[in-house]
């Protein structure tokens, strides 16, 4: 299959590096000086748990020389009086890894590059992603997904994976029609994520998987940015440790509300996922924060305030983080 990344961060680049390792058919799509030295020298990846570092080629490029790439080859198809179709062309799979806040940026190019059967995995900290993107691209298949993964970019053309947990959880929601074709494609895609070192799997309660997923990311931003904290005092004990376990029982008690209960102690799950971690790693929210960038506070903190208030769970913890966080930032 054809797979496509859009965003090549810590999130996709780590994804794309895998694939690409393994010998799968990979567009990574970046910009700036991330893409340039993807281009020129290939994409570095850094495995800080086990200290080796291995540079790959690459296939990246922009959105807008996808899309003239892809223009053009239909032309020449006309000119050869063969129906034009951007099926042929279509990716397969396309895994979407940018922040909350550029979702909105990249839909008109998911539009124009995605066929009829191509399917679509959102995979963003922000909970809900996929059910919001549906009625945007209402002629592809659009997933709800996430992924387990620490890694951020070291420099341009070099990423950095903290910790060696790399697993994707991915899969449709409630009734949504699935072809014969695409219930084939899903199935590879498994397979593709397993055989590139990626522990892939299709959950049929995919709402439940990512609220599961958001309440380690959640939890870790908002009390990593409260405190200024990294990996390394949430491991040991502490004020920060302790806020981390309030914020991850808020989130389990908003999924039972939200009917997304929890079958598993997600307290000591989580706890066990940060202690595998670099002491020294931090989450994006707070490098965004701290280097003055846009952040997801509002999708990682705010919005789930307003989830308590609209299923009428109280999270005490999360409102004192919120009002905190707004004052300061």
């Amino acid at each position: 299959m054809k797979y496509m990344i859009v965003g090549a961060g810590g999130t996709g680049g780590v994804l794309g590096f895998n694939l690409t390792e393994s010998g799968k058919d990979v567009t990574l799509i970046a910009r700036g000086e991330h893409l340039a030295k993807m281009q020129e020298k290939g994409l570095t990846l850094h495995r800080q748990w086990c200290h080796t570092r291995k540079t790959i080629p690459v296939k990246a490029c922009d959105m807008e020389s996808y899309e003239i790439s892809i223009k053009t080859h239909c032309k020449e198809q006309t000119e050869e009086n063969i129906v034009e179709d951007k099926t042929e062309d279509a990716p397969d799979v396309i895994f979407v890894c940018v922040k909350g806040y550029s979702l909105d940026s990249v839909v008109p190019f998911l539009r124009n590059v995605a066929g009829p059967d191509t399917i679509i995995l959102p995979i963003l900290n922000i909970f809900g992603t996929g059910g919001k993107l549906q009625p945007q691209i209402p002629d592809s298949l659009v997933l709800d997904g996430c992924i387990y993964v620490s890694a951020t970019i070291r420099e341009p053309g070099e990423l950095a994976q903290n910790g060696e947990i790399l697993r994707v959880v991915f899969g449709t929601r409630g009734d949504a029609p699935v072809s014969e074709k695409q219930e084939a494609m899903l199935q590879q895609l498994e397979k593709d994520l397993n055989d590139s070192n990626i522990r892939g799997l299709r959950s049929h309660h995919i709402e439940t998987a990512c609220l599961k997923k958001f309440s380690y990311v959640s939890p870790a931003g908002a009390a990593g940015l409260f405190y200024q904290a990294k990996a390394g005092d949430f491991q040991q004990e502490g004020p920060q440790r302790e806020m981390l376990i309030a914020l991850i029982r808020e989130i389990s008690n908003l999924a039972d509300a939200m009917g997304y209960g929890f079958d598993d102690d997600y307290v000591k799950i989580n706890l066990d996922i940060m202690s595998k971690l670099d002491p020294k790693a931090d989450t994006s929210m707070q490098r965004d924060v701290a280097a003055g960038r846009q952040s997801e506070i509002d999708g990682l903190v705010y919005e789930v305030v307003r989830l308590g208030e609209k299923y009428q769970v109280a999270l005490p913890t999360y409102q004192a983080v919120a009002e905190r966080l707004k004052k300061k930032y």
